[in-house]
């Protein structure tokens, strides 16, 4: 008989696996728990795995982890269960067990809002060895019915309530909450900048991890549900929240994600060939022609700095490096992603941090950089990067593509919403709902740079929360107070 410490031990650090604290703390982080409450519970899944691994092949639960890596990040043992149920898909998909499988599709398609958006960047239920021909039929007839933009019946044949809810931004967490609450019955405009909808789906996800004509057909099925639509509105410029409560929306809800990159405050940033890594991502979702040349360095450890890099080499650049200021273990992205970037043919340079680009005739053409040893843990529960003195080096590079993060902008909220210190907005963590009533606020704008199923789990907790705002009556007396100080 297989003994699940052996099987697991192949592949994972078991003794640590052993320590496990049963604080729950991974299920109280997941963001699927919260989609899922009755399906997939991360921590009860890992002792199953213990006691009855055999059983656990046979079931869904595993194919519904969604790769965020939030259990491993809060979880004071450090243990990656992403991986642990990647190596049960393994399993599963070499002893031919693919019923759970099919089910969970079934599940994602039926409980989870934008499905066919979550299935290309979240679950990847075709990584790892799970490339049989039943898993790969199945995904192919499971997008296809998106891609045709099969239509949906409308399940409401009237809107059940008068109240209007203006929702700001277009991504996972704006197309999410306009959807649950349209088919609750609310009559949903949604107020996008750009001229397309979708926001960090459309102009931030390289179209080889996630296809447009998905995103479209997404966006089709909430369409369906009679969403009103307004591009090319910049709420702050051409309408302000207090100007959208006045004219008769009754609850509003903030989405507008985390667009705006922060600046590697060097010398020489300003320079020709230096990029944003949204910037250069957005550039070519658009079709726009981007000239990288043979040599390019990304700065930065997070998932957009990875996005960027497999990008430039599709790009045409001939060698691609990610300089890095600390370990690939304290690296923020998914550690699946780097695992592509680097078969890819993307390097990975640890330990090194940008001092100053150097340039010649306005053009960036080097980085001169300094080699780090690992500090004490700091803030963000990660060793601070420390410069070694005297060990400065220059590298030569044709692009510079800059992926240091990403914050939201803020310029579009009035003064009575209140921020963490002018970074994100402060939101109720249970209501999301914001220090100005009526207004709510998910997603990046909230949490800072995130993944999708964590936009649209706040999304969904939004739509849930205005729809109890909108019924208990304190929406009534908020807006007399509006009123009252517009007169």
């Amino acid at each position: 008989m297989e003994n699940p410490e052996d099987l697991l031990g192949k592949v994972l650090d078991t003794e640590k696996l052993k320590y496990c604290y049963e604080c729950g703390i991974c299920t109280a982080s997941c963001p699927m728990t919260e989609l899922l409450p009755k399906r997939y519970n991360p921590r009860i899944l890992l002792q199953k795995i213990w006691f009855d691994y055999k059983k656990v092949l046979t079931e869904n639960e595993i194919w519904l982890c969604a790769w965020c890596y939030r259990c491993y990040k809060n979880c004071p043992q450090g243990l990656k269960l992403p991986e642990v149920f990647l190596s049960m898909k393994d399993l599963a998909a070499e002893r031919g067990y693919f019923d759970g499988f099919m089910e969970a599709l079934k599940i994602i398609k039926r409980e989870v809002p934008l499905p066919a958006v979550c299935c290309y960047v979240c679950f990847h239920p075709e990584d790892g060895s799970v490339d049989k021909p039943p898993v790969v039929s199945a995904l192919k007839r499971f997008f296809a019915d998106y891609q045709r933009g099969k239509k949906e019946k409308r399940l409401l044949a009237y809107k059940a309530h008068k109240e209007k809810i203006a929702i700001v931004g277009s991504g996972p967490a704006g197309l999410t909450a306009s959807y649950e609450l349209a088919r609750k019955g609310y009559r949903v405009t949604i107020f996008e900048s750009l001229s397309e909808l979708g926001g960090m789906l459309r102009v931030g996800i390289p179209e080889f991890l996630l296809p447009k004509s998905v995103v479209n057909a997404e966006i089709r099925h909430i369409r369906n549900w009679g969403v009103e639509i307004r591009t090319d509105v910049l709420v702050g410029k051409d309408v302000t929240i207090e100007g959208l409560l006045i004219k008769g929306y009754s609850a509003i809800f903030i989405a507008t994600g985390a667009h705006k990159s922060r600046s590697l405050r060097v010398e020489g940033e300003e320079l020709e060939g230096v990029f944003n890594a949204l910037d250069l991502l957005k550039k070519t979702n658009m079709g726009m022609d981007v000239e990288l040349g043979k040599r390019v360095a990304v700065i930065g450890g997070g998932n957009v700095a990875v996005d960027a890099s497999r990008a430039a080499l599709r790009l045409g650049a001939e060698e691609v490096n990610i300089l890095y200021r600390r370990s690939r273990e304290e690296m923020p992205v998914n550690p699946w992603e780097v695992k592509k970037a680097e078969n890819e043919g993307v390097k990975i340079r640890f330990l090194v941090a940008p001092r100053k680009i150097l340039g010649k005739n306005g053009r960036a053409t080097s980085i001169e950089c300094v080699r780090i040893k690992l500090g004490e843990l700091d803030v963000s529960g990660r060793r601070r990067p420390v410069p070694i003195e005297g060990s400065e080096f220059v590298t030569e590079f044709d692009t510079i593509i800059l992926a240091i993060g990403e914050v939201p902008d803020l310029s579009l909220l009035p003064k009575e919403i209140e921020t963490t210190g002018g970074e994100t907005i402060a939101a109720d963590p249970f209501t999301l709902q914001t220090s100005l009533p009526g207004v709510f606020a998910g997603g990046d704008v909230v949490l800072g740079p995130a993944t999708v199923i964590e936009a649209i789990a706040a999304g969904k907790r939004a739509a849930a929360s205005m729809d109890r705002y909108l019924r208990t009556g304190e929406k009534s007396e908020f807006m007399a107070g509006v009123n009252e100080g517009s007169s």
